[in-house]
């Protein structure tokens, strides 16, 4: 049997098997061809990769609102923390009406009257000497719970964290408020 010639229109210099039949690629050619972006350059991939990363905020958002322990900050995480905002939470403080206060003297500062003004000063130093009253006091009764609860495992700082979130007003709390006022917990 006779060999037949390979056809008309194949090029001399394509590879016809083994081997590469074709000069080595310098590095820079090398590179050139590995270059892509780390983020997709197109506008479809921009939006969905906005969309994504909003959603992803949304759940965290409302994860840590609802007090979900996977979205809270590692201030907020663990069983004693969660005690004390429930304990915050289930009282009446003095410290939730501080900010309404305030524009109240800031209203009554405005008038021409000095002796108004004063009075208002006085009253607003007066409830600032109650509120810091009522933040000692909810430090120590928390600090105390705890300690009967988790003896001496109780973490560091956990006063100061309850009395501070008694100072913001109830609807502005992060994670919000899980109890009802009254519902202290066991």
């Amino acid at each position: 049997m006779a060999k037949t010639p390979p056809p008309a229109d194949t090029a001399p210099d394509a590879p016809t098997g083994a081997g590469k039949n074709r000069p080595t690629p310098t590095r820079a050619e090398q590179e050139a061809a590995r270059k892509r972006p780390l983020v997709a350059n197109t506008k479809e991939a921009r939006a969905r990769a906005k969309a994504e990363l909003a959603a992803q905020r949304d759940k965290a958002r409302i994860g840590m609102a609802n007090g979900d322990e996977r979205y809270l900050t590692p201030r907020d995480r663990g069983p004693q923390r969660r005690f004390a905002r429930d304990y915050t939470d289930a009282g009446w403080h003095f410290g939730e009406l501080v900010m309404p206060l305030l524009v109240i003297v800031i209203l009554f500062a405005l008038v021409p009257n000095s002796a108004v003004v004063f009075y208002a000063y006085v009253g607003l130093w007066v409830y600032i000497l109650f509120v810091v009253a009522d933040m000692a006091m909810l430090s120590r009764k928390v600090k105390k719970l705890a300690a009967a609860k988790w003896g001496d495992r109780r973490e560091k700082g956990l006063g100061w964290y309850a009395a501070m979130r008694s100072v913001q007003m109830r609807f502005m709390r992060l994670p919000k408020p899980q109890v009802r006022r009254g519902e202290y917990p066991a």
